[in-house]
């Protein structure tokens, strides 16, 4: 037993580059794991400034000076972030409320509806299984009303947290952005010397995370504001709401868009039955879905991040359940950097003794 752990440590552990780069992954999932909640204001400065530095580079390719092109790109961000916090976030909430007043009768509805399906299809639905489906339906809808009165009442806490997030972010997008080299140099002085291997982690990861998370942002962009221009053309109630579901939905690989069907699918229901209108709103929303999978992505993702459905489907479960919404959506990175990783190490092939 003892022989077999020796041999496998001499294989994969006797380069010193190879420990280096284990012992740094380990301090950073270390750190993340048990510092992330009270670091998370830094993370997302350094995420948002991760996607934006690219077009400062941009910027400065373009002879553009550097204090100049950060506080371009800066002042396109605030931009952005006032417009989404004075018009878009009061639509949202808007439309959540009504949601919330409107669930009762949405609820009745979607009741008379399933009551006529034992009638229509008796040899497929009973009573009983309808009357159950009910109660479950009532079951869920109740535990979500109970959930936002206990959130509406300990929400004092989380505008605190917001507000700390919409000042302390910014500032320190800000000095990621202005000292980027700086703070790259500072970190760089307490690596090694001898580093090729942690250097062709980090430009392999670097390439590939670079165009999935920039890729993604844009998609959700850009599915967010297709489907609520055609929702507002089609007429269908809380367009902004279900559009910012639509838009979220692509983090999630494979589940995201067949969840977000649901709640498109009920509410298109409530509005108009089983009319043409309903038909034509799924049909649209199937064109934006494929078009999405089979025109967009492959657009965006020009270098494909080659990950089988399983991995991907794992490392969504996986960091999803240790960080949440950024652990689903920073899952394909991070689980690109461990297969970069493993791709990269260096292995020392056991001497086979030849045969006599």
């Amino acid at each position: 037993m003892f022989k077999v752990l020796r041999d496998w440590i001499q294989r994969y552990f006797s380069d010193e580059e190879a420990v280096v780069l284990a012992v740094l992954l380990f301090l950073a999932f270390t750190a993340v794991l048990t510092l992330g909640g009270m670091l998370a204001p830094v993370l997302a400065g350094m995420v948002l400034a991760y996607l934006m530095q690219g077009l400062v580079v941009i910027l400065e390719r373009l002879r553009l000076p550097g204090a100049a092109a950060v506080g371009l790109v800066f002042a396109l961000f605030m931009g952005v972030l006032l417009v989404f916090i004075v018009v878009v976030v009061p639509l949202l909430w808007h439309q959540l409320i009504t949601l919330f007043n409107e669930l009762p009768g949405m609820l009745a509805k979607w009741q008379s509806l399933l009551l006529l399906l034992p009638e229509r299809y008796p040899h497929l639905v009973s009573d009983e299984q309808v009357l159950q489906a009910i109660e479950v339906a009532r079951g869920e809808i109740g535990k979500f009303g109970q959930w936002a009165l206990t959130f509406s009442l300990s929400s004092l806490p989380l505008l605190v947290n917001i507000m700390i997030y919409l000042v302390l972010v910014p500032i320190l997008v800000f000095f990621f952005l202005k000292d980027r080299e700086m703070i790259g140099q500072w970190v760089r002085g307490y690596l090694p010397r001898e580093r090729a291997l942690i250097t062709r982690v980090a430009e392999e990861m670097n390439r590939q995370i670079a165009n999935y998370i920039r890729g993604k942002v844009i998609e959700i962009f850009i599915c967010g504001g297709v489907t609520y221009i055609a929702f507002v053309t089609l007429g269908l109630n809380y367009a902004a709401l279900l559009a910012l579901l639509v838009g979220v939905s692509v983090v999630v690989p494979y589940v995201g868009a067949v969840v977000v069907t649901v709640p498109v699918m009920l509410i298109a229901l409530f509005q108009w039955g089983w009319s043409d209108q309903f038909i034509y709103l799924m049909a649209v929303y199937g064109i934006i879905q494929t078009l999405d999978g089979n025109v967009l992505v492959p657009l965006l993702f020009s270098e494909a991040v080659n990950l089988h459905p399983v991995a991907i489907i794992c490392a969504v479960l996986l960091f999803g359940g240790l960080w949440g919404f950024w652990g689903i959506f920073f899952a394909i990175p991070l689980a690109t950097l461990f297969k970069a990783v493993l791709d990269a190490w260096p292995r020392k092939e056991p001497i086979v003794a030849p045969l006599l």
